[in-house]
C-alpha cells in the first residue's frame, strides 16, 4: 500500500479548512529515518508515538509515554499513519475537530530498525534503535494479540542497555515535559474570562496565604516570559526587575538535600557544589526556587562568557543566584497567590548573611522606558515584567514579558567558515533557527566577539561535529552558493546579540556573547516579540468560593466548608459541594426517576462512612422520599432530581451517589445491566484496559451495546442500556451466563467469583450489580477514596488513553465537562432487547 493510501484514514477524520494540522508534505530521509513523540492533551493527556516508514509516519497512541525502565511496558495502540509533515507540527487542534487539543513536539530524531521492519511490523514485534533528544538506545514494539482489530493494543518497551533507567529513579516524561522544538508546555491553561475594562487594571485584593498542607513536587516545570515590542499601556499594573544574562536554575529543596536543576530539568547540583551549600542554609524545610544563575562583570553586570568560563573550568564558586520566586514553601503551594506575596515570602528567606551568594531580584519602580535605558547603560540584557495580582503557570505567559535593551538570542551553528589573515581556528559561524515544521533556515554568521583561546575551544567542538551534508535548506532560506562552509551537525547554541533582522531575515553587525549548554538546539527559533496590552488576558488569581448560591430559597446553609475530607488532595467540604453544583447539568441526568444511595462520610473520607439506601424525615431539602411499597419492609427509598438535591445531600457529608438498575416508574423492570470490571492483586492497568475491550467484544457478539465509564476507583464499568421485559432475577442470571462464558474462554484474564483469592492477577467482573437492590456509583459521583476520582463516561476510543480508573479526580473533571455526556449520546439508540442474546450463552429465563 503506498502513502496515499496509508493516509485516507488521517484525511477522512480531519477537516483541513478548521484544522492547523498539516493535509500533506513532508519529504521522506535519504537513507536515515526519522521519529517523533508528540504530547497531546486533548480531552485527556497522552502521547503519540510515530515511525517513520515508506513515505508516512506509523503511529501509535501512548496513553503514559514512553518508559526507560525495561520492567515498566507501556500501552501503545496502534491508530492511523501520519503524514511526514506531521513530525514538526506544534500547535492546538479547535474544539470541534477530531483530536482537539493542544500538541507539542516532545521529541525527535532518527530510528533504525533491526532487520526489515516492514516484516517485523507484519510479524508483530519490531526492534529499533531510537536516537533522540530524550529517548535513545534500544526498544522494542510487541502486538498483544493476532490481527484483525479495529485498534490494535501492542507494548511499548525500553530494552536493557546503558540508556535504560529505573522507573523509581528517573521518570523521563515527568523530568523533561516539554518541546524539543519550543520548549512550550502542553498543559492546557484554565478558561479565563477576559476581564472588562473596569477589572483590567484593578489593584488585586490581598489574600490570606492558604496553610492547606500539600505534597512536594519531585519535578517542576518554570514560567516563561513573552517577548514584548514596548512596554504595555499600563505600566503601574506591572514590577519590573532586571533581565539577568545567565543561565535558569529550579532549585528543589526537601529536609536539607538540595538539588538544582536546568529549565530542562538537567541536575547540576554536582556542578554548583559552594552554591547548593548556601541554599541548604535557607530557614525552611522545602521548596522550590526560581531563579537565574550568573558571574558578575564589570559594573557589577552580569557576565556571560566568564559564566561559561566558571563552567569549563570547574571553577562555579563566583557564581550568584538571583532568585525572584517562590512556587512553594514548607508544605504550601504559593503558585496561585498573587506574584507580590510570593516575593514577600521570598524576600524574607534571602537575610544579608546569605549575600553575596544568594540575592533577591529586587524590583524598581520607575518607568520601564527610563529603566530600559538604564539598565542598558550598565550592561544588562534589558527587564522582566510581571503583571500584579498573577499567578504562577509552568508555561510561557503573558502575565510575564521581557523588553530588550538589545536584539539578542540563541542560534544554531550549523557550519563555519575558514579564517582569514593571521586569525586561527575560524572565520565566522553560520547561524540558523528553526521554523514550527523543524526546518533549520540560515540567518547569516557571527565573526566578532571572540578570543584566542575561545577560538580554539570552538574549533574543537566544531571539529567533532563535521559533517559533508548541509543542515540548512536549500533555496532562499539556505546559505548562498558563494559562502565557502564546512558544515557540521545542528548540534551547537550560540548566543549572539545584533543590530537588526534584515528583510532576507538575515541579523546585522551580530557579536558572539557564548555557547549554550543549557538549551537542546532543537528548541531554537526565532524569538518574535508581541504588543502586549493593558487589557491582555492574566492568570489573576481567582479567590475560591465556598459555595455558589441555587436559585432555590429552601437551599441548606452549607457548614463547615472549611474542613478537609481528604488530606491526600486536601480538598475541603466546601470544594466538593462547589463541584457538584458545577456539575449538577451532567449528573442529574443519570439520577433522575432513579432511587439513589448515598455514600456519607461525617469525619472525611478517613473516618467512618455509612451506606444510606432509605430515609424517614425529610432532612435533606431536594431530596424525594419514594412510596414506601417499592421496597418492602423499608423506609422510603431516596430520589434526586434537582440541584437542590445535590446540594443537600452534599451538607449532610454525602460523598458518592449510587442508582439503582431500574427506573422509580418500573422498579420491577430493570432498563440496564452493569458489568463492573474489577481487578484483582497484581493487575495491572494495561489488562484492565485489555479487559474492556474484550467485554466490549463479547457484548458485540451478543448484539448488546456497551458504554464504558471510569468508576473513580481502581476498575472500569461497562453498562448496557436494555428494553424493560425481564425482572431482576432473569436479567442477573443472564449478566452472570455472560461473566461466566467470558471467564471460560479467556480464562487466564477473568474469574467469574468473586472474593480477593479467586481473583489474584484476574479481574472479576462484578454482575452481582444487577440484582434487584444493588446500585453502582452513577456516572460523574465523586469516591470516597483518597486523591477523590470521579466517575466519568468515555468513549471506547479514548480508553487506551487513560491512565486509571481513577483517571479523573474532583480537582480535575471540571475540565471534562465540555465532553459532558457526549461519549452516550446513543444511549436510547443502543439500548436492545435480551432474547436473542439469551439463546447465544444458552440461558433460559425463569419465565419461558
Amino acid at each position: 500500500m503506498g502513502a496515499r493510501e496509508a493516509l485516507a484514514p488521517y484525511h477522512r477524520k480531519r477537516d483541513f479548512a478548521k484544522t492547523p494540522e498539516p493535509h500533506s508534505g513532508g519529504m521522506p530521509g535519504k537513507g536515515v529515518l526519522t521519529f517523533v513523540v508528540q504530547k497531546h492533551h486533548a480531552s485527556h493527556l497522552h502521547y503519540d508515538f510515530r515511525l517513520e516508514l515508506d513515505g508516512t509516519l506509523v503511529s501509535w497512541a501512548v496513553p503514559k509515554g514512553p518508559c526507560l525502565d525495561p520492567q515498566v511496558k507501556r500501552m501503545a495502540v496502534h491508530v492511523e499513519d501520519h503524514p511526514i509533515s506531521y513530525g514538526g507540527f506544534e500547535g492546538t487542534i479547535p474544539p470541534g475537530q477530531y483530536g482537539a487539543g493542544t500538541v507539542i513536539v516532545w521529541d525527535r530524531g532518527e530510528w533504525r530498525p533491526e532487520g526489515d521492519a516492514r516484516q517485523a511490523l507484519a510479524a508483530g514485534k519490531l526492534k529499533f534503535e531510537l536516537r533522540g533528544e530524550k529517548l535513545r538506545g534500544h526498544w522494542t514494539l510487541v502486538r498483544m494479540r493476532g490481527k484483525g482489530e479495529k485498534q490494535e493494543p501492542w507494548l511499548l518497551i525500553k530494552e536493557k542497555d546503558a540508556e535504560a533507567r529505573a522507573l523509581d529513579d528517573y521518570d523521563v516524561t515527568e523530568a523533561l515535559p516539554d518541546s524539543v522544538i519550543s520548549g512550550a508546555s502542553v498543559d492546557a491553561p484554565r478558561a479565563a474570562k477576559k476581564p472588562s475594562a473596569k477589572t483590567a487594571t484593578r489593584k488585586p485584593a490581598a489574600r490570606k496565604p492558604s496553610t492547606r498542607a500539600v505534597a512536594l513536587p519531585a519535578t517542576f516545570a518554570p514560567q516563561l516570559a513573552t517577548l514584548a515590542t514596548s512596554p504595555p499601556g499600563a505600566t503601574d499594573d506591572w514590577l519590573w526587575e532586571l533581565k539577568f544574562d545567565g543561565y535558569r536554575l529550579l532549585t528543589h529543596i526537601d529536609k536539607g538535600r538540595v538539588r538544582c536543576f536546568t529549565r530542562n530539568g538537567h541536575d547540576w547540583t554536582d556542578k554548583l557544589p559552594e552554591l547548593a551549600g548556601a541554599l541548604a542554609q535557607l530557614d525552611m524545610t522545602s521548596a522550590w526556587l526560581d531563579g537565574e544563575i550568573v558571574v558578575q562583570g564589570e559594573k557589577d553586570a552580569p557576565d556571560f562568557q566568564a559564566l561559561q568560563n566558571a563552567f569549563e573550568r570547574h571553577a562555579t564558586a563566583s557564581i550568584v543566584y538571583w532568585i525572584f520566586d517562590l512556587p512553594f514553601l514548607d508544605g504550601e503551594d504559593l503558585r496561585e497567590q498573587p506574584v507580590e506575596a510570593r516575593r514577600e515570602r521570598l524576600a524574607a528567606l534571602l537575610t544579608d548573611d546569605l549575600a553575596p551568594r544568594l540575592r533577591f531580584s529586587e524590583t524598581f519602580d520607575a518607568p520601564p522606558r527610563d529603566l530600559l535605558a538604564s539598565v542598558s547603560a550598565l550592561g544588562f540584557e534589558g527587564l522582566i515584567g510581571k503583571r500584579k495580582g498573577s499567578a504562577y503557570v509552568s508555561r510561557r505567559s503573558s502575565d510575564w514579558i521581557k523588553l530588550k535593551s538589545h536584539q539578542r538570542q540563541e542560534f544554531v551553528i550549523g557550519g563555519y567558515t575558514a579564517p582569514k589573515g593571521s586569525r586561527a581556528g575560524f572565520g565566522a559561524l553560520l547561524l540558523g533557527v528553526h521554523d514550527d515544521q523543524g526546518a533549520l533556515h540560515y540567518c547569516g554568521n557571527v565573526g566578532t566577539g571572540f578570543d584566542g583561546s575561545r577560538l580554539a575551544d570552538i574549533k574543537a567542538r566544531l571539529d567533532k561535529l563535521a559533517t559533508d551534508r548541509s543542515p540548512f535548506v536549500e533555496g532562499d532560506a539556505g546559505v548562498p552558493r558563494s559562502v565557502k562552509a564546512q558544515w557540521v551537525q545542528p548540534k551547537l547554541v550560540a548566543e549572539v546579540s545584533f543590530g537588526e533582522w534584515t528583510r532576507e531575515n538575515r541579523v546585522r553587525h551580530s557579536v558572539f556573547q557564548g555557547l549554550r549548554t543549557d538549551k537542546p538546539a532543537r528548541e531554537v527559533t526565532r524569538e518574535k516579540a508581541v504588543a502586549v496590552g493593558h487589557a491582555a488576558k492574566a492568570s489573576v488569581v481567582r479567590k475560591k468560593t465556598s459555595m455558589k448560591k441555587t436559585s432555590s430559597t429552601a437551599t441548606p446553609r452549607i457548614t463547615n466548608a472549611d474542613r478537609v475530607i481528604d488530606t491526600n488532595s486536601g480538598v475541603t467540604k466546601g470544594e466538593l459541594v462547589e463541584y457538584y453544583v458545577q456539575a449538577t447539568e451532567l449528573i442529574l441526568p443519570h439520577l433522575k426517576g432513579r432511587p439513589v444511595s448515598l455514600v456519607r462520610a461525617p469525619e472525611g473520607i478517613g473516618g467512618e462512612l455509612f451506606f444510606q439506601k432509605h430515609a424517614k424525615g425529610t432532612d435533606m431539602p431536594g431530596i424525594t422520599l419514594l412510596d414506601p411499597s417499592l421496597d418492602r419492609d423499608h423506609d422510603p427509598l431516596l430520589q434526586i432530581d434537582r440541584a437542590q438535591g445535590l446540594v443537600s445531600a452534599a451538607q449532610m457529608n454525602v460523598v458518592e451517589l449510587h442508582t439503582w438498575n431500574a427506573t422509580s416508574s418500573a422498579i420491577d423492570r430493570p432498563d440496564r445491566m452493569t458489568f463492573d470490571l474489577d481487578p484483582g492483586e497484581g493487575v495491572d492497568w494495561a489488562h484492565m484496559q485489555e479487559a474492556a475491550l474484550l467485554m466490549r467484544t463479547l457484548l458485540d457478539e451478543l448484539g448488546l451495546v456497551g458504554f464504558l465509564k471510569t468508576s473513580g476507583g481502581k476498575g472500569l464499568h461497562v453498562l448496557v442500556p436494555i428494553r424493560r421485559h425481564y425482572g431482576w432475577d432473569d436479567v442477573k442470571g443472564f449478566s452472570q451466563a455472560v461473566v461466566q462464558h467470558l471467564a471460560q474462554t479467556i480464562p487466564e484474564r477473568f474469574v467469574a467469583k468473586s472474593g480477593p483469592r479467586n481473583r489474584v492477577g484476574k479481574i472479576f467482573v462484578d454482575y452481582l450489580r444487577n440484582g434487584f437492590g444493588a446500585t453502582t456509583v452513577s456516572a460523574w459521583s465523586v469516591r470516597a477514596r483518597p486523591g477523590l476520582g470521579v466517575s466519568v463516561p468515555v468513549a471506547w476510543d479514548e480508553l487506551p488513553s487513560l491512565n486509571s480508573g481513577a483517571h479523573w479526580t474532583l480537582q480535575t473533571a471540571p475540565g471534562r465537562f465540555t465532553v459532558g455526556n457526549k461519549p452516550w449520546s446513543d444511549w436510547e439508540k443502543g439500548r436492545k432487547g435480551l432474547a436473542n442474546p439469551m439463546k447465544r450463552v444458552d440461558f433460559t429465563p425463569a419465565g419461558d
